[in-house]
Protein backbone atom coordinates (compact mmCIF):
# COMPACT_ATOMS: atom_id res chain seq x y z
CA UNK A 1 0.00 0.00 0.00
CA UNK A 2 1.08 3.56 -1.22
CA UNK A 3 2.08 5.91 2.25
CA UNK A 4 -0.07 9.15 1.60
CA UNK A 5 0.15 11.80 4.31
CA UNK A 6 -2.02 14.60 5.02
CA UNK A 7 -0.83 17.67 6.59
CA UNK A 8 -2.57 20.37 8.14
CA UNK A 9 -1.44 23.89 8.90
CA UNK A 10 -3.34 26.72 10.80
CA UNK A 11 -1.65 29.72 9.46
CA UNK A 12 -3.75 32.03 12.14
CA UNK A 13 -5.02 29.04 14.51
CA UNK A 14 -3.92 31.81 18.09
CA UNK A 15 -6.33 34.76 16.50
CA UNK A 16 -9.17 32.08 15.08
CA UNK A 17 -9.14 30.75 18.86
CA UNK A 18 -8.74 34.40 20.37
CA UNK A 19 -11.84 35.86 17.60
CA UNK A 20 -14.20 32.62 18.46
CA UNK A 21 -15.53 33.82 21.66
CA UNK A 22 -14.52 37.69 21.78
CA UNK A 23 -14.77 38.95 17.96
CA UNK A 24 -13.51 42.42 17.46
CA UNK A 25 -13.82 44.44 14.00
CA UNK A 26 -11.08 45.78 12.36
CA UNK A 27 -7.54 44.75 12.15
CA UNK A 28 -6.38 42.54 15.07
CA UNK A 29 -3.02 41.36 16.56
CA UNK A 30 -2.32 39.00 19.34
CA UNK A 31 1.25 40.31 21.11
CA UNK A 32 3.83 38.58 23.00
CA UNK A 33 6.42 40.09 25.52
CA UNK A 34 10.13 39.30 23.88
CA UNK A 35 13.06 41.33 25.79
CA UNK A 36 11.65 44.61 27.23
CA UNK A 37 9.02 45.16 24.28
CA UNK A 38 6.16 43.66 22.91
CA UNK A 39 5.91 41.85 19.24
CA UNK A 40 3.01 40.92 16.96
CA UNK A 41 2.56 36.72 17.30
CA UNK A 42 -0.39 36.67 15.18
CA UNK A 43 -2.12 38.85 12.82
CA UNK A 44 -5.58 38.64 11.41
CA UNK A 45 -5.76 38.91 7.71
CA UNK A 46 -7.25 42.66 7.66
CA UNK A 47 -3.90 43.81 9.78
CA UNK A 48 -1.65 41.99 7.53
CA UNK A 49 -3.23 44.16 4.64
CA UNK A 50 -2.19 46.97 6.51
CA UNK A 51 1.36 45.76 6.11
CA UNK A 52 1.99 44.46 9.21
CA UNK A 53 4.05 41.55 9.90
CA UNK A 54 4.41 38.88 12.40
CA UNK A 55 7.24 39.47 14.74
CA UNK A 56 6.99 43.62 14.48
CA UNK A 57 7.49 45.32 17.43
CA UNK A 58 4.27 46.40 18.97
CA UNK A 59 5.22 50.29 18.47
CA UNK A 60 5.82 50.45 14.68
CA UNK A 61 2.68 48.54 14.23
CA UNK A 62 0.58 51.31 16.23
CA UNK A 63 2.19 53.63 14.25
CA UNK A 64 2.09 52.39 10.74
CA UNK A 65 -1.93 51.20 12.08
CA UNK A 66 -3.24 53.96 14.96
CA UNK A 67 -6.48 51.44 15.17
CA UNK A 68 -5.20 47.80 15.29
CA UNK A 69 -6.66 46.16 18.46
CA UNK A 70 -4.57 43.80 20.60
CA UNK A 71 -4.80 41.01 23.02
CA UNK A 72 -1.55 39.08 24.87
CA UNK A 73 -0.94 35.74 23.35
CA UNK A 74 -1.90 33.08 25.24
CA UNK A 75 0.46 30.22 24.65
CA UNK A 76 -1.30 27.68 27.00
CA UNK A 77 -4.53 28.41 25.34
CA UNK A 78 -2.94 28.03 21.82
CA UNK A 79 -1.21 24.70 22.80
CA UNK A 80 -4.40 22.95 23.61
CA UNK A 81 -6.34 23.89 21.06
CA UNK A 82 -3.60 22.70 18.73
CA UNK A 83 -4.31 19.18 21.08
CA UNK A 84 -8.14 19.37 20.61
CA UNK A 85 -8.07 19.41 16.84
CA UNK A 86 -5.01 16.58 16.66
CA UNK A 87 -7.93 14.54 18.75
CA UNK A 88 -10.84 15.62 15.90
CA UNK A 89 -8.36 15.00 13.12
CA UNK A 90 -8.41 11.33 14.09
CA UNK A 91 -11.75 10.90 12.47
CA UNK A 92 -9.39 10.79 9.13
CA UNK A 93 -6.44 8.67 10.44
CA UNK A 94 -5.91 6.60 13.36
CA UNK A 95 -2.39 8.34 13.47
CA UNK A 96 -2.30 12.31 13.74
CA UNK A 97 0.96 13.86 15.11
CA UNK A 98 1.14 17.75 15.84
CA UNK A 99 3.73 19.34 13.42
CA UNK A 100 5.12 22.23 15.47
CA UNK A 101 2.96 24.64 17.06
CA UNK A 102 0.75 25.59 14.36
CA UNK A 103 -0.07 22.20 12.36
CA UNK A 104 -1.04 18.49 12.11
CA UNK A 105 0.65 15.40 10.35
CA UNK A 106 -1.43 12.46 9.61
CA UNK A 107 -0.92 9.51 7.97
CA UNK A 108 -3.62 8.71 5.74
CA UNK A 109 -2.31 5.33 3.90
CA UNK A 110 -5.86 3.32 2.94
CA UNK A 111 -8.36 5.62 4.10
CA UNK A 112 -9.26 8.09 1.57
CA UNK A 113 -11.61 5.33 0.02
CA UNK A 114 -13.90 6.02 3.03
CA UNK A 115 -14.82 9.75 1.81
CA UNK A 116 -14.93 8.95 -1.78
CA UNK A 117 -11.13 9.91 -2.92
CA UNK A 118 -8.43 12.52 -1.32
CA UNK A 119 -9.82 15.00 -2.84
CA UNK A 120 -13.38 14.58 -1.26
CA UNK A 121 -11.26 13.90 1.91
CA UNK A 122 -9.58 16.77 1.85
CA UNK A 123 -12.58 18.70 0.60
CA UNK A 124 -14.66 17.70 3.86
CA UNK A 125 -11.89 18.35 6.03
CA UNK A 126 -11.51 21.92 5.30
CA UNK A 127 -15.24 22.74 4.76
CA UNK A 128 -15.82 21.74 8.48
CA UNK A 129 -12.40 23.67 10.20
CA UNK A 130 -14.11 26.81 8.04
CA UNK A 131 -17.53 26.55 9.37
CA UNK A 132 -15.66 25.92 13.10
CA UNK A 133 -14.36 29.58 12.13
CA UNK A 134 -10.28 28.45 11.59
CA UNK A 135 -8.49 29.21 8.29
CA UNK A 136 -6.42 26.36 7.58
CA UNK A 137 -4.56 24.84 4.62
CA UNK A 138 -4.47 21.26 3.90
CA UNK A 139 -2.10 19.05 1.44
CA UNK A 140 -1.45 15.73 0.71
CA UNK A 141 2.05 13.85 -0.29
CA UNK A 142 3.25 10.54 -0.47
CA UNK A 143 6.35 11.90 2.07
CA UNK A 144 5.87 13.82 5.29
CA UNK A 145 8.34 16.96 3.84
CA UNK A 146 6.19 17.30 0.51
CA UNK A 147 3.20 17.69 2.50
CA UNK A 148 4.40 19.62 4.72
CA UNK A 149 5.76 22.14 2.10
CA UNK A 150 2.68 21.88 0.08
CA UNK A 151 0.24 22.61 2.85
CA UNK A 152 2.51 26.03 3.72
CA UNK A 153 2.50 26.96 0.09
CA UNK A 154 -1.03 26.74 -1.22
CA UNK A 155 -2.09 22.94 -0.33
CA UNK A 156 -2.93 20.40 -3.14
CA UNK A 157 -2.94 16.90 -3.41
CA UNK A 158 0.50 15.31 -5.57
CA UNK A 159 -0.41 12.26 -6.98
CA UNK A 160 1.58 9.02 -6.61
CA UNK A 161 4.80 8.86 -9.04
CA UNK A 162 4.62 12.49 -9.63
CA UNK A 163 6.49 13.79 -6.38
CA UNK A 164 9.54 16.10 -7.76
CA UNK A 165 6.65 17.81 -10.37
CA UNK A 166 4.35 18.42 -7.34
CA UNK A 167 7.16 19.97 -5.71
CA UNK A 168 9.54 21.35 -7.46
CA UNK A 169 8.01 24.31 -8.08
CA UNK A 170 8.26 25.20 -4.49
CA UNK A 171 10.64 27.23 -2.81
CA UNK A 172 14.06 25.92 -1.02
CA UNK A 173 12.67 27.43 2.31
CA UNK A 174 9.79 24.89 2.31
CA UNK A 175 12.63 22.22 2.71
CA UNK A 176 12.40 23.12 6.53
CA UNK A 177 16.23 24.60 6.21
CA UNK A 178 17.87 27.63 8.03
CA UNK A 179 17.66 30.81 6.94
CA UNK A 180 21.15 30.99 6.38
CA UNK A 181 21.32 27.98 3.83
CA UNK A 182 18.47 29.28 1.92
CA UNK A 183 20.55 32.43 1.10
CA UNK A 184 23.59 30.56 0.08
CA UNK A 185 21.26 28.81 -2.09
CA UNK A 186 19.73 31.48 -3.57
CA UNK A 187 23.00 33.01 -4.12
CA UNK A 188 23.74 30.31 -6.54
CA UNK A 189 20.65 30.12 -8.30
CA UNK A 190 19.13 27.41 -6.79
CA UNK A 191 15.80 28.95 -5.99
CA UNK A 192 13.12 26.07 -6.34
CA UNK A 193 12.85 22.79 -5.01
CA UNK A 194 13.84 20.88 -8.23
CA UNK A 195 16.99 23.07 -9.19
CA UNK A 196 18.22 20.74 -6.41
CA UNK A 197 15.77 17.40 -6.80
CA UNK A 198 18.93 15.83 -9.55
CA UNK A 199 22.19 17.49 -8.21
CA UNK A 200 24.92 14.90 -6.32
CA UNK A 201 24.65 15.13 -3.01
CA UNK A 202 28.02 14.95 -1.48
CA UNK A 203 29.07 18.54 -3.29
CA UNK A 204 25.75 19.91 -1.67
CA UNK A 205 26.44 18.14 2.01
CA UNK A 206 30.07 19.87 1.68
CA UNK A 207 29.06 23.08 0.91
CA UNK A 208 25.62 23.78 2.67
CA UNK A 209 26.26 21.04 5.32
CA UNK A 210 24.22 17.35 6.09
CA UNK A 211 20.62 19.07 7.10
CA UNK A 212 20.01 20.22 3.73
CA UNK A 213 20.60 16.88 2.14
CA UNK A 214 18.58 14.85 4.81
CA UNK A 215 15.76 17.57 4.70
CA UNK A 216 15.83 17.30 0.48
CA UNK A 217 15.99 13.37 0.71
CA UNK A 218 13.08 13.40 2.85
CA UNK A 219 10.90 15.43 0.80
CA UNK A 220 12.04 13.25 -1.92
CA UNK A 221 11.23 10.04 -0.07
CA UNK A 222 14.89 8.59 -0.09
CA UNK A 223 15.24 8.96 3.55
CA UNK A 224 12.45 7.58 6.07
CA UNK A 225 10.77 10.46 8.67
CA UNK A 226 8.05 8.61 10.71
CA UNK A 227 4.73 10.23 11.59
CA UNK A 228 5.34 10.16 15.69
CA UNK A 229 1.70 10.22 17.33
CA UNK A 230 2.31 10.29 21.42
CA UNK A 231 0.01 8.02 22.82
CA UNK A 232 -3.05 8.69 24.36
CA UNK A 233 -3.52 8.96 27.74
CA UNK A 234 -5.90 6.33 29.29
CA UNK A 235 -9.73 7.14 29.80
CA UNK A 236 -10.81 5.82 33.27
CA UNK A 237 -14.57 5.69 33.53
CA UNK A 238 -17.18 2.96 33.51
CA UNK A 239 -20.92 2.80 32.87
CA UNK A 240 -23.91 0.69 33.69
CA UNK A 241 -27.04 0.70 31.71
CA UNK A 242 -30.06 -0.49 33.70
CA UNK A 243 -32.80 -3.00 32.04
CA UNK A 244 -35.48 -0.80 34.76
CA UNK A 245 -35.24 2.62 36.23
CA UNK A 246 -34.58 2.59 39.44
CA UNK A 247 -34.86 5.19 42.63
CA UNK A 248 -33.73 3.95 46.42
CA UNK A 249 -30.79 4.81 47.65
CA UNK A 250 -29.82 1.65 48.46
CA UNK A 251 -30.14 0.28 44.73
CA UNK A 252 -28.13 3.22 43.24
CA UNK A 253 -25.28 2.54 45.68
CA UNK A 254 -25.32 -0.82 44.86
CA UNK A 255 -24.74 0.12 40.93
CA UNK A 256 -22.29 2.86 42.38
CA UNK A 257 -20.39 -0.43 44.00
CA UNK A 258 -19.97 -2.53 41.07
CA UNK A 259 -19.17 0.72 38.77
CA UNK A 260 -16.39 1.29 42.05
CA UNK A 261 -15.11 -2.09 41.45
CA UNK A 262 -14.17 -2.16 37.68
CA UNK A 263 -13.13 1.51 38.02
CA UNK A 264 -10.26 0.43 40.37
CA UNK A 265 -9.19 -2.09 38.46
CA UNK A 266 -8.72 0.23 35.81
CA UNK A 267 -6.72 2.05 37.75
CA UNK A 268 -4.78 -0.62 39.08
CA UNK A 269 -3.73 -1.90 35.96
CA UNK A 270 -2.01 1.92 35.39
CA UNK A 271 -0.47 2.38 39.07
CA UNK A 272 -2.79 5.68 39.38
CA UNK A 273 -5.04 6.76 42.20
CA UNK A 274 -7.92 9.00 41.82
CA UNK A 275 -8.04 12.37 43.36
CA UNK A 276 -11.44 13.61 42.07
CA UNK A 277 -14.37 10.88 40.82
CA UNK A 278 -17.40 12.13 39.17
CA UNK A 279 -20.95 10.10 39.56
CA UNK A 280 -23.52 10.94 36.61
CA UNK A 281 -27.14 9.65 36.02
CA UNK A 282 -29.05 9.54 33.46
CA UNK A 283 -32.84 9.90 34.40
CA UNK A 284 -35.92 8.31 32.13
CA UNK A 285 -36.82 12.09 31.31
CA UNK A 286 -33.27 12.36 30.05
CA UNK A 287 -32.44 14.98 32.41
CA UNK A 288 -28.78 14.28 34.39
CA UNK A 289 -27.79 14.86 37.44
CA UNK A 290 -24.27 14.77 38.93
CA UNK A 291 -22.82 13.51 42.47
CA UNK A 292 -18.75 14.83 42.45
CA UNK A 293 -16.05 14.25 45.02
CA UNK A 294 -12.25 14.66 45.96
CA UNK A 295 -10.05 13.16 47.72
CA UNK A 296 -7.24 14.11 49.91
CA UNK A 297 -4.80 12.05 48.14
CA UNK A 298 -4.87 9.48 45.65
CA UNK A 299 -6.89 6.37 45.98
CA UNK A 300 -8.59 3.07 44.64
CA UNK A 301 -10.66 1.43 47.54
CA UNK A 302 -13.88 1.00 46.50
CA UNK A 303 -14.70 0.74 50.10
CA UNK A 304 -13.39 3.83 51.39
CA UNK A 305 -14.73 5.71 48.27
CA UNK A 306 -18.24 4.67 48.42
CA UNK A 307 -18.74 6.03 52.10
CA UNK A 308 -17.73 9.35 50.47
CA UNK A 309 -20.55 9.23 47.75
CA UNK A 310 -23.32 8.27 50.20
CA UNK A 311 -23.82 11.94 51.58
CA UNK A 312 -24.31 12.87 47.48
CA UNK A 313 -26.44 10.41 46.39
CA UNK A 314 -28.34 11.12 49.30
CA UNK A 315 -29.84 14.61 48.06
CA UNK A 316 -29.97 13.53 44.47
CA UNK A 317 -33.45 13.56 42.86
CA UNK A 318 -34.07 10.58 41.02
CA UNK A 319 -37.37 11.70 39.17
CA UNK A 320 -39.59 8.91 37.80
CA UNK A 321 -36.20 6.79 37.86
CA UNK A 322 -32.45 6.40 36.98
CA UNK A 323 -31.62 4.30 33.79
CA UNK A 324 -28.03 4.61 33.60
CA UNK A 325 -24.67 5.61 35.56
CA UNK A 326 -21.53 6.74 34.74
CA UNK A 327 -18.60 7.12 36.77
CA UNK A 328 -15.35 8.70 35.69
CA UNK A 329 -12.40 9.66 37.39
CA UNK A 330 -10.99 13.01 35.80
CA UNK A 331 -8.25 13.70 37.91
CA UNK A 332 -5.76 10.65 38.93
CA UNK A 333 -2.45 10.62 40.18
CA UNK A 334 0.26 7.92 39.97
CA UNK A 335 -0.19 5.04 43.17
CA UNK A 336 2.28 1.89 43.14
CA UNK A 337 1.04 -0.87 44.58
CA UNK A 338 1.01 -1.30 48.48
CA UNK A 339 1.20 -4.37 50.45
CA UNK A 340 -2.37 -5.51 51.63
CA UNK A 341 -3.18 -4.74 55.27
CA UNK A 342 0.02 -2.56 55.65
CA UNK A 343 1.47 -1.05 58.98
CA UNK A 344 -0.57 0.66 62.30
CA UNK A 345 1.17 3.95 60.69
CA UNK A 346 -0.54 3.08 56.86
CA UNK A 347 -4.02 2.84 58.97
CA UNK A 348 -3.93 5.99 60.24
CA UNK A 349 -2.71 7.52 57.50
CA UNK A 350 -6.02 6.14 55.80
CA UNK A 351 -8.17 6.82 58.82
CA UNK A 352 -6.72 10.62 58.36
CA UNK A 353 -6.93 10.52 54.51
CA UNK A 354 -10.73 9.64 54.62
CA UNK A 355 -11.45 12.84 57.30
CA UNK A 356 -10.02 15.04 55.38
CA UNK A 357 -11.77 13.63 52.33
CA UNK A 358 -15.07 13.80 53.94
CA UNK A 359 -14.31 17.41 55.64
CA UNK A 360 -12.97 18.48 52.37
CA UNK A 361 -16.09 17.99 50.75
CA UNK A 362 -18.25 19.51 52.86
CA UNK A 363 -16.47 22.83 53.96
CA UNK A 364 -13.96 22.44 50.80
CA UNK A 365 -10.62 21.23 50.66
CA UNK A 366 -9.21 24.75 50.80
CA UNK A 367 -10.11 25.32 54.19
CA UNK A 368 -8.92 22.16 55.79
CA UNK A 369 -5.64 23.43 56.83
CA UNK A 370 -1.99 22.45 58.22
CA UNK A 371 0.81 24.27 59.90
CA UNK A 372 4.03 23.71 58.12
CA UNK A 373 7.43 24.92 59.40
CA UNK A 374 8.89 28.78 58.07
CA UNK A 375 12.47 29.33 58.17
CA UNK A 376 11.78 32.18 60.98
CA UNK A 377 12.48 32.55 64.23
CA UNK A 378 9.61 35.47 64.80
CA UNK A 379 6.88 33.42 66.27
CA UNK A 380 4.30 34.82 64.08
CA UNK A 381 6.02 33.86 60.61
CA UNK A 382 7.85 30.55 62.07
CA UNK A 383 4.52 28.67 59.88
CA UNK A 384 2.21 28.54 57.16
CA UNK A 385 -0.76 27.14 56.68
CA UNK A 386 -1.88 24.63 53.98
CA UNK A 387 -4.23 23.22 52.45
CA UNK A 388 -3.99 19.17 54.01
CA UNK A 389 -4.81 18.05 50.12
CA UNK A 390 -2.34 19.65 48.44
CA UNK A 391 0.32 19.51 50.87
CA UNK A 392 2.74 17.04 52.97
CA UNK A 393 3.37 16.89 56.82
CA UNK A 394 7.23 18.02 57.49
CA UNK A 395 9.34 18.06 60.56
CA UNK A 396 10.10 21.37 62.14
CA UNK A 397 13.69 22.14 61.28
CA UNK A 398 14.69 23.53 64.48
CA UNK A 399 15.38 22.16 67.57
CA UNK A 400 13.97 25.16 69.54
CA UNK A 401 10.94 24.43 71.72
CA UNK A 402 7.48 26.32 70.90
CA UNK A 403 4.50 26.11 72.50
CA UNK A 404 1.60 23.91 71.18
CA UNK A 405 -0.95 27.62 71.81
CA UNK A 406 0.18 30.54 69.78
CA UNK A 407 -1.70 33.84 70.37
CA UNK A 408 -1.15 37.90 70.14
CA UNK A 409 1.01 38.80 73.14
CA UNK A 410 -1.07 40.31 76.28
CA UNK A 411 -0.28 41.81 78.33
CA UNK A 412 1.00 40.77 81.89
CA UNK A 413 0.61 42.92 85.16
CA UNK A 414 4.20 41.83 86.22
CA UNK A 415 5.67 41.86 90.34
CA UNK A 416 9.36 42.19 90.77
CA UNK A 417 11.85 39.78 89.30
CA UNK A 418 13.43 38.44 86.13
CA UNK A 419 11.21 36.52 85.42
CA UNK A 420 8.75 37.89 87.67
CA UNK A 421 8.23 36.34 90.93
CA UNK A 422 4.33 36.57 90.60
CA UNK A 423 2.07 38.13 87.94
CA UNK A 424 -1.10 38.92 86.82
CA UNK A 425 -2.67 37.34 83.62
CA UNK A 426 -6.61 36.98 82.36
CA UNK A 427 -7.52 37.90 85.58
CA UNK A 428 -5.86 35.39 87.36
CA UNK A 429 -2.78 35.41 90.07
CA UNK A 430 0.36 33.37 89.28
CA UNK A 431 2.97 31.77 91.26
CA UNK A 432 6.47 31.27 89.23
CA UNK A 433 7.50 28.12 90.16
CA UNK A 434 9.98 27.35 87.46
CA UNK A 435 11.27 29.70 84.40
CA UNK A 436 13.84 28.54 81.74
CA UNK A 437 15.65 31.71 79.51
CA UNK A 438 15.99 34.43 78.53
CA UNK A 439 15.96 32.99 74.75
CA UNK A 440 16.56 36.66 72.83
CA UNK A 441 15.14 37.11 69.05
CA UNK A 442 15.84 39.66 67.10
CA UNK A 443 13.16 41.87 64.83
CA UNK A 444 13.69 40.63 60.80
CA UNK A 445 14.92 44.34 60.04
CA UNK A 446 13.79 42.99 56.14
CA UNK A 447 9.93 43.10 57.34
CA UNK A 448 8.54 46.14 58.62
CA UNK A 449 6.30 44.63 61.48
CA UNK A 450 4.64 47.39 63.96
CA UNK A 451 4.55 44.67 66.68
CA UNK A 452 8.24 43.77 66.70
CA UNK A 453 9.70 48.01 66.40
CA UNK A 454 9.45 47.73 70.17
CA UNK A 455 12.95 45.60 69.44
CA UNK A 456 14.36 43.04 70.99
CA UNK A 457 12.75 40.53 72.92
CA UNK A 458 13.94 37.74 75.84
CA UNK A 459 11.18 35.13 76.05
CA UNK A 460 10.93 32.43 79.08
CA UNK A 461 8.97 29.64 79.90
CA UNK A 462 7.47 30.02 82.98
CA UNK A 463 5.90 27.42 84.95
CA UNK A 464 3.60 28.21 87.80
CA UNK A 465 2.54 27.16 91.14
CA UNK A 466 -1.09 27.36 89.77
CA UNK A 467 -0.50 25.11 86.72
CA UNK A 468 -0.41 26.84 83.41
CA UNK A 469 2.80 27.40 81.89
CA UNK A 470 3.35 30.13 80.04
CA UNK A 471 5.53 31.64 77.37
CA UNK A 472 6.38 35.60 78.88
CA UNK A 473 8.27 37.71 76.85
CA UNK A 474 10.36 40.87 78.04
CA UNK A 475 11.36 44.17 75.69
CA UNK A 476 14.38 46.02 77.27
CA UNK A 477 14.18 49.07 75.39
CA UNK A 478 10.54 49.37 76.46
CA UNK A 479 9.70 47.48 79.90
CA UNK A 480 7.53 45.35 79.86
CA UNK A 481 5.80 41.46 80.09
CA UNK A 482 3.70 39.98 77.78
CA UNK A 483 2.68 36.45 77.42
CA UNK A 484 2.31 35.00 73.98
CA UNK A 485 1.86 31.01 74.07
CA UNK A 486 0.76 28.07 76.72
CA UNK A 487 2.53 24.85 76.75
CA UNK A 488 0.99 21.74 77.19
Amino acid sequence: MARRLLSIWFPRLASDISLRNRPVEGPFALTLRSGNADHLHCLTPAAQALGLQRGMALADARALCPDLATRPADLVQEATALTSLRRWASRYAPLVACDGPDGLMADISGVPHLFGGEAALRDDLQARLERAGLQACSAIAPTRGAAHALARHGGGIVAEGRLVEGIGALPVTALRIDHATAEGLARMGLTRIADLAHLPRAPLSRRFGPGLVMRLDQALGQRDEPVAAPPEAPHFGVRLTLPEPIGLHADVMAGLDRLLDRLCAQLAAHHRGARRLRLDLRRVDRQATRVEIGLARPMRDPARISRLFAKGVEEIDAGFGIDALRLSAPLTEPLPPEQMGGSPATRQADALADLVSSLGNRIGFDRVLRALPAESLIPERSFVLAPVAHSQPEPCGTSLTRPQILFPPEPVEAGPGHPPARFRWRRMQLTTLRATGPERIAPEWWFDDPAWRAGLRDYWRVETRQGPRLWLFHTPQAPGWFAQGEFP
